[in-house]
């Protein structure tokens, strides 16, 4: 324990250096041994493509130069999506005669804007803004000037052409019209330094030591930060060396019992991973309408087309594609097999194959229509590549306009390499489309429905609550791309196919009323999520990021939309929206309680002015909605607070948090949400995982998931919600790790990850009972290692205990419920345990004796539920 005992002292005096010398202002004591100011350089290098950053050095006399921290940033740019933007260009940074710190910079060099940002301190930044110059061919080199006397600020800036432009504002929010001024009048006080990295351009400003002493200060603390936070179990041999088997003393202190809420654990569904075709929803034909397009990949994919998935095989026949005569305008594009002599078939195998069960039953459906009038059979087969034929069955098609045809095909045998077969009987021009392979064994038998295994694995968790369509889904990568959920109810033909953001296809046959009909299915809330009128802010279609949205002329019809939506949900058979949803078989309300606006949004004004209509429109509307806020991709930062900010001056009555961290960042914030104010708006941890370097998921971030979820628990009063993120993850087709369920098209494959969310799930309680852990060993090393919750299921008064172990040697813990009266002396104990390495630990369910005073036994590495029935 000496190891402890030294690293708790070398983190005590990594805090020392961090902190010293600050008093309750902030401000730095009066010293001798340091300057009263000096000079600050701020600067951007070119280094990783121009993304690294706003950085400083410091020097007393302007020869000698201090870099603060080596290609450390305090301010980047959020500008456009990841990878080819999001890049500061020549900032410059200027102190108006307010005191306040502005930097404005180029974004890159065919864009007609410029980026802003304010700051009080040069560590906390507002909200970014980027506004749209009408003149020059671009904008480059922007500088920054304040005239005091109109108190207005002028920007000016270079073009490629070489011509200069000046803009006027007094708040950042409005300008005047772009003028081209002479190139004399382009005043751009950069002073090139030579720093230990090389020389680089950038302001100069004198300042006072203070100023410079936060910055250092600030960037140690990072340090620091981000050395704890890398944490790792594989470090626990030296940080843990001597360690024996700890007591504990668990007293539990009824009296203190409070309400938490009871939609703790949810899930969030995302059309990511190919997680909606090809995964949950039961669809077995991979571009069944014939719809895909170059645009789904950017291009990038010259096969991706409206033939993709399709292919002839045989002679005298064509398979061309067609657009001349649709079923529906929304589904414009229709195959046309051409055969002169039968023979030929059209293939498809799915989404890497079909699998298919012996003696299971397969519901084939597709829209046909004679071209040339005649009279004909479609032979339809499920053939296996290593088993022959499986099924078949024959369609009569004599119809000259688009008819739905259906036949029921039964498997043979099981198989998984299944490809579906249409061979023309007869000669003549055929038109297809719509073409669809269901099993008739989808979840609770669903026409339309969800493949059984994936939605049973789902439904097992117990979820409360299902976040749907998305997040990046939902607002779409550029205006054109935004989730519009009146494109996906109807007839299928009739549905509006389009791209996904994360590069494939939607074919919008897992639409709105399919979400709502599986929430239901499952007993949990649905929580849809709509756009905030703003795209992704990692947008790159139609411009960079979200700024401009949805333009204002038409924010009252996108808002009506919404209003729709709530009424479709919700309405009255009589209502316009109501009537749709009844039409589509399910007459009952589906009872929504909640709706998420907005999601891992830029938080700038185009943002606010646009979440601001919608939301005041809801609680105008539907005051019995309840209406989940954003507030960025991260725990942290301008997004964070901007978007708090918003919510308290608005009275959100629930923000959506995000963030997905290490395991050691989930181990040293257990007390993220002690320190929220109870008076302000609710949080939905809506998105959330562990992970390792590499992206990669084991017991050891299971554990560090499952030892924070007793802190949620805790602080279930202010926390009302939360879901892991990403939920599905079809093998071979992912674009993020780590997921919490993967599959293919026979398996599924749950993840440890999986069985914490499944343990907090089935073991929920509405009331937070509080207790004291009084380890054997106090070291905080030790101590942040062992959580505790106690909560109560008041519909079954059982109580429940949850035990996060996770330190390297076994926890022997003595149990007081202080006055509870147990009702059966067996429990349920269930153990997750194994190497933290490890990906394939599975819960355990033994009995175990129980009493108003227990022992229970925690393995290293493990967590631990004990359900106790109590009088």
């Amino acid at each position: 324990m000496k190891n402890i005992l030294c690293m708790n002292r070398c983190w005590l005096w990594c805090l020392m250096v961090v902190f010293v010398q600050q008093t309750v202002s902030g401000k730095v004591l009066n010293r001798k041994d340091v300057p009263d100011s000096a000079y600050l350089f701020s600067y951007a290098t070119t280094k990783n493509n121009n993304h690294d950053g706003l950085q400083f050095a410091w020097s007393r006399d302007k020869e000698t130069w201090h870099v603060i921290g080596e290609d450390f940033s305090y301010l980047k740019s959020d500008y456009g999506p990841w990878g080819s933007e999001k890049r500061m260009i020549t900032p410059y940074l200027y102190k108006d005669a307010k005191g306040l710190w502005h930097c404005v910079w180029s974004l890159n060099d065919k864009d007609h804007i410029f980026a802003h940002a304010a700051s009080t301190d040069l560590i906390n930044w507002r909200r970014q803004s980027y506004p749209m110059l009408q003149q020059g061919a671009n904008c480059l080199r922007p500088v920054l000037q304040y005239n005091p006397d109109q108190d207005m600020y002028n920007v000016t800036y270079a073009d490629a052409n070489q011509k200069y432009y000046t803009v006027a504002t007094h708040n950042f929010k409005s300008f005047s019209s772009a003028k081209e001024i002479p190139a004399a009048s382009y005043v751009n006080s950069t002073f090139n330094i030579a720093l230990p990295e090389g020389r680089v351009n950038g302001q100069l400003n004198r300042v006072p030591w203070a100023v410079i002493d936060r910055l250092i200060k600030y960037y140690e603390q990072r340090q620091y930060k981000i050395t704890q936070n890398g944490e790792a179990f594989s470090q626990d041999t030296q940080r843990f060396a001597g360690l024996k088997t700890l007591e504990a003393a668990i007293t539990v202190e009824p009296q203190k019992a409070k309400p938490i809420s009871d939609m703790l654990v949810g899930v969030f569904f995302e059309d990511i991973n190919y997680a909606a075709d090809g995964g949950l929803y039961g669809e077995l034909i991979q571009n069944r309408d014939f719809e895909y397009q170059l645009t789904d990949k950017k291009g990038r994919d010259k096969s991706w087309n409206s033939t993709h998935s399709w292919k002839l095989t045989g002679d005298n026949s064509t398979f061309t594609i067609d657009s001349v005569s649709p079923i529906h305008p929304n589904n414009s594009h229709y195959a046309v097999l051409n055969t002169q002599v039968p023979g030929a078939a059209l293939i498809n195998a799915g989404f890497d194959g079909i699998a298919v069960k012996a003696g299971e039953k397969y519901n084939f459906s597709v829209f046909t229509k004679q071209l040339n009038g005649h009279a004909g059979k479609l032979l339809v087969r499920l053939v296996s590549d290593k088993g022959g034929v499986l099924a078949q069955a024959t369609i009569n098609v004599a119809n000259t306009q688009w008819k739905a045809q259906a036949a029921v095909l039964t498997a043979s045998a099981s198989a998984t390499d299944v490809h579906l077969e249409l061979t023309p009987q007869t000669s003549g021009r055929l038109a297809l489309d719509m073409l669809s392979l269901f099993p008739q064994k989808t979840f609770k038998s669903r026409k339309n429905g969800m493949r059984a295994d994936l939605a049973q694995a789902i439904a097992d968790i117990h979820p409360r609550f299902v976040r749907f369509p998305g997040g990046c889904v939902s607002h779409g990568d550029g205006l054109a791309n935004i989730y519009r959920w009146k494109n996906t109810i109807g007839t299928l033909e009739a549905r509006k196919p389009q791209r996904n953001i994360w590069n494939y296809h939607q074919s919008a046959g897992l639409g709105y009323f399919e979400y709502f009909q599986f929430c239901e299915d499952i007993g949990a809330q649905p929580v849809p999520v709509v756009a905030a009128g703003v795209p992704c802010q990692n947008s790159s279609t139609g411009g960079n990021g979200q700024q401009g949205g949805i333009p204002m002329s038409e924010m009252n019809a996108y808002v009506q939309d919404i209003l729709d939506l709530v009424e479709y949900a919700n309405g009255d058979v009589s209502t316009t929206w109501g009537k749709k949803r009844a039409e589509a078989g399910h007459p009952k309300p589906f009872n929504l309680k909640y709706i998420g606006i907005g999601n891992e949004d830029l938080i700038t004004d185009v943002f606010e002015e646009r979440f601001a209509m919608i939301y005041k429109a809801m609680k105008r509307v539907h005051p019995e909605i309840t209406v989940i806020g954003t507030v960025g991709p991260f725990f942290e930062g301008t997004d964070y607070d901007e978007g708090w900010d918003v919510a308290t001056r608005m009275h959100v009555p629930m923000v959506d948090e995000h963030y997905y961290e290490t395991s050691g960042w989930f181990i040293n914030n257990q007390d993220f949400y002690d320190k929220y104010d109870r008076s302000k708006s609710k949080v939905y941890l809506g998105e959330y995982a562990a992970h390792l370097p590499g992206s990669k998921t084991n017991l050891e971030t299971a554990l560090a998931e499952a030892l924070y979820l007793t802190s949620l628990e805790r602080n279930g009063d202010v926390v009302s919600m939360s879901s892991y993120a990403p939920l599905l993850a079809r093998e071979g087709h992912t674009q993020w790790n780590p997921d919490m369920i993967y599959f293919n098209n026979s398996e599924v494959k749950p993840t440890v990850a999986y069985y914490v969310q499944q343990l907090y799930g089935q073991n929920a309680g509405n009331q937070y009972l509080p207790s004291t852990v009084a380890l054997s060993d106090t070291h905080t090393a030790v101590t942040k290692r062992v959580g505790i919750s106690v909560v109560r299921d008041s519909q079954t008064q059982d109580l429940i205990v949850k035990l996060a172990n996770l330190l390297p040697v076994a926890v022997h813990s003595n149990v007081d419920l202080k006055g509870i009266s147990v009702a059966n002396q067996k429990a349920v104990a269930t153990i997750l345990q194994g190497n933290p390495a490890g990906k394939d630990a599975k819960p355990v369910e033994s009995t175990i004796n129980v009493a108003n005073k227990f022992t229970a036994d925690l393995p290293a590495y493990s967590f631990t539920v004990i359900r106790i029935k109590t009088k």
